[in-house]
């Protein structure tokens, strides 16, 4: 059988760029070589579209030097990767698309539109789910409407910055504190702070100001946190419940990715009823944005309370060594490598 071409999109413009050069490696490696030849683009920090020739290229960082460059037309007649470099130009026609690409300009919907326009078959949600999955207050105004608790919030603009008096009045007139400050759109925690004063207050909108022209303030949420993973198209499964242990006073940037001590237990004890009320949410959740393929969705477990709480959607999860996702759904059964297919045999699934 003639094998068919899938090209994986690594790195980007986000704050996530080396998270998605990792994530990309396992998801290269799982994929089965015997029905798929692979084509690597690398998308640089500034945006450059490269041709990268090897895993081992990812591996070392030397895939920014290709001088090819390879973009992916939006031509729907054409369905093909264009390539430029010294050799000239050519097309390589291409299957299916995996955005394997965290954050802004690429979880984002941006690049699900171009494969829209394209007519090419993509892993991962839609245009619409993946924006408003990207954007925390968007999402917030989504489930709002389930009934599925979530931390009280105050939302501003970059703009609200320029009286940060009034800024400031704004949240302490809702929240106490301690609260957390986030840039509504931006992945692995970056931007966040959490604010424990005035002054820190300040600090944290400029931070989070650095990411983000909207910025959200959410109460504390003092509790478990609990993730759990969704998988599928019409029919979507949840998979069971996994447990951060964060090292740091919250799970950020740095407590995720490069403190040892921060842990993750899969299929942790929790009080009677409460794992299938996640996984309940976890889909309910998933469906309302128009969600299809894969998303991993996060929760607290309110101490004293047992309430469960919303925090937030990942619409293109992490695939790392040590990510939540594959780690899920390999505790019910479904290798890196049945995962992997999976999400493509949906992919075509959707464009059908």
């Amino acid at each position: 059988m003639e094998k068919k071409t899938i090209a994986v999109l690594f790195g980007g413009q986000s704050s996530e760029h080396e998270v998605s050069c990792i994530s990309a490696v396992t998801i290269m490696n799982a994929i089965n070589t015997d029905e798929y030849e692979i084509v690597r683009i690398g998308i640089t920090k500034e945006g450059h579209w490269l041709y990268v020739a090897s895993v081992d290229d990812i591996t070392s960082g030397a895939w920014r030097n290709s001088d090819t460059t390879a973009v992916i037309s939006p031509d729907a007649t054409r369905k093909e990767i264009i390539c430029i470099g010294p050799e000239g130009t050519k097309g390589i026609p291409v299957d299916v698309v995996f955005p394997v690409l965290h954050g802004l300009y690429g979880e984002d919907g941006t690049v699900q539109g171009l494969l829209e326009l394209a007519q090419i078959p993509y892993v991962g949600c839609g245009v619409i789910a993946s924006a408003v999955g990207m954007d925390k207050l968007y999402t917030k105004i989504v489930v709002d409407t389930l009934g599925i608790a979530q931390a009280t919030y105050v939302s501003l603009r970059k703009s609200d910055l320029k009286d940060m008096n009034g800024a400031l009045d704004k949240v302490e007139a809702k929240l106490e504190y301690p609260v957390f400050v986030k840039p509504s759109n931006a992945g692995s925690s970056k931007g966040i702070s959490k604010a424990h004063n005035r002054a820190e207050l300040e600090a944290a909108f400029v931070e989070a100001a650095k990411h983000d022209e909207k910025i959200l303030v959410e109460e504390t949420i003092i509790g478990r946190e609990l993730e759990c993973a969704v998988l599928g198209g019409t029919d979507v499964e949840a998979s069971g419940i996994g447990e951060i242990l964060a090292a740091a006073e919250f799970y950020d940037y740095d407590a995720k990715y490069n403190d040892a001590a921060s842990k993750t237990i899969i299929g942790p004890e929790l009080p009677e009823g409460k794992e299938e009320e996640i996984r309940r949410a976890a889909v309910a959740i998933f469906k309302a944005l128009d969600g299809f393929g894969l998303s991993r969705v996060d929760f607290f477990l309110e101490k004293d309370t047992n309430r469960v709480v919303f925090n937030e959607i990942n619409t293109l999860p992490g695939f790392t060594g040590i990510s939540m996702y594959p780690m899920l759904w390999n505790a019910k059964g479904l290798d890196i490598r049945t995962l992997v297919a999976k999400n493509i045999e949906l992919a075509y699934q959707r464009r059908k």
